[in-house]
């Protein structure tokens, strides 16, 4: 979750170096297909890369962020390895100007952001998207913004038709494609129950570090965002989804001890449960961080008590926020070496089966790729007709499975019982 573009005044959105209207227009007619906002940034830099090598060739797609000189130098730097983009159109525009953001919403059909943290600096894009019938994708794990974004704009993007899918990187989407794809490996019209279980070997960037640090940091705002989004959430009748906490354990499905995780990741799952029939009449999903041994387990949760603990203070915050600088991330050798697989056991109507999503490194090559093919996804494929804030499942779905199928991210069924 990459701290990029948008921590200042702008002074008005402009598209250079290319012809396009102005305003909001019917899809076909906007100018881009895809815009890339804060592709300055650690994260916005990766895929860009990858947009530069796998977009399809009618695909017209923009820089964008808030500072040119930052766009021209990204763009030099990927004509050097992919001439087709030295004429690529740049988009400046700045998370805290509002009519920089309209004027870049009604530019594009699809507008892909990795400006975080989100709670600061998304709310200005969501809304001008869901003003101007634009799909938007980001890379949030922030339950609160994710909250507050639907109580504040997923009415008006249901009016409009766009498409407002948050957590499009390594939160969420291997988790909620994960619990999609084995759901479709059970029967039909029965109970269900998933679990899934998150191995990673990675590092994390300045970015991602600043997004958890406020996210812990807001223990309050995220409660209270999470209250009133069920004072406006429409209820269920005549079946459940759920995702409970779940307590620690040790799992003899995967030989490792499972530690709840409290993230964005099993609400996302939830949400498309409720959203999605196929997923039964009860459906129950937990999360965990699948540690090899009790002494790393016990470290883990020593660790993770002791950083929320920290973040409450914002002297301490301040300080450990400028020790990792959003737009820092680790080396491509390092990235190289990372990986990530999450397993999922479920069970329904007296079968049992065993899946897996893996992959590389899950913060940043892996994240822009699963960011990159979100985008193209809501830009080029043929998709159930959905409007509003809806997750990648319910979004995009088989699709995007396939997708990420073909870009190198693994889904399989290692067993069936």
């Amino acid at each position: 979750m990459e701290t990029g573009a948008g921590t200042g005044r702008g002074t008005g959105a402009r598209a250079e170096d290319a012809a396009g209207g102005e305003g909001p227009q019917d899809g076909t007619r906007r100018p881009y297909d895809v815009v890339l906002f804060g592709a300055t940034g650690f994260v916005g830099g990766l895929t860009a890369e990858y947009l530069a090598e796998h977009a399809p060739a009618e695909c017209r797609w923009a820089l964008a962020g808030r500072n040119r000189t930052g766009l021209a130098a990204l763009r030099e730097r990927l004509a050097a390895r992919w001439p087709h983009c030295a004429e690529l159109p740049l988009v400046v525009a700045d998370a805290d100007d509002p009519d920089s953001l309209r004027a870049l919403a009604e530019s594009a059909r699809v507008v892909a952001t990795t400006v975080g943290p989100y709670v600061w600096y998304g709310e200005g894009l969501v809304a001008a998207c869901a003003e101007a019938g634009t799909d938007c994708v980001d890379l949030t794990g922030e339950a609160e913004f994710v909250d507050r974004m639907y109580v504040r704009h997923d009415a008006r993007a249901r009016e409009t038709g766009a498409r407002i899918v948050h957590a499009c990187g390594f939160d969420s989407v291997p988790h909620d494609l994960g619990a999609y794809f084995t759901v479709q490996q059970l029967p039909e019209g029965v109970p269900l129950r998933v679990d899934g279980f998150v191995r990673v070997g990675a590092a994390f960037s300045g970015g991602t570090f600043a997004s958890a640090l406020t996210a812990l940091g807001r223990g309050r705002h995220v409660l209270g965002a999470a209250r009133e989004r069920r004072l406006h959430a429409p209820r269920l009748v005549g079946r459940r989804a759920r995702a409970p906490l779940g307590s620690p354990r040790f799992s003899r499905e995967t030989g490792t001890w499972a530690l709840p995780l409290p993230t964005l990741d099993p609400q996302v799952v939830a949400r498309s449960a409720a959203a999605l029939d196929r997923y039964g009449p009860d459906f129950r999903y937990r999360h965990y961080a699948s540690v090899k041994t009790l002494p790393m387990a016990l470290g883990g949760t020593a660790a993770v008590g002791a950083g929320a603990a920290a973040a409450q203070l914002p002297s301490v915050r301040r300080w450990l926020m400028e020790r990792y600088q959003p737009g820092q991330g680790p080396s491509e050798e390092r990235r190289a070496r990372s990986w990530f697989s999450v397993r999922f056991v479920g069970e329904g109507g007296g079968r049992r089966v065993f899946t897996e999503v893996w992959g590389g490194d899950p913060g940043y090559d892996e994240t822009a790729k699963m960011l990159a093919e979100s985008a193209l996804c809501l830009a080029f494929d043929a998709l159930p007709k959905t409007a509003g804030q809806v997750t990648t499942a319910v979004a995009m779905g088989d699709a995007l499975i396939e997708r990420l199928r073909a870009a190198g991210i693994g889904f399989r069924v290692a067993h069936r019982g």
